[in-house]
């Protein structure tokens, strides 16, 4: 019925293995169980949007980062 190519799947694929690496980093951090539980359900759901909202909001290194940036050249 459906039939995928090359791109698609390599897509899919791709999206697949960064979606692990975030669950993993999620539950590997230093959040507690409520935060981990909600952004694994989040990726696991939505796993392109949820993977994007993680890495843009969930991850703390980059909000920190892109806060400290935004100090120091204001």
């Amino acid at each position: 019925m459906f039939e995928f190519g090359f791109f698609e799947s390599l897509f899919g694929f791709l999206i697949f293995i960064f979606d692990m690496v975030a669950i993993f980093d999620i539950i590997t951090g230093p959040k507690d169980s409520f935060k981990k539980f909600v952004w694994v359900v989040a990726i696991l759901i939505m796993p392109v949007l949820g993977l994007i909202l993680y890495y843009l909001f969930g991850k703390e290194n980059l909000m920190s980062r892109l806060k400290q940036h935004y100090n120091k050249s204001h």
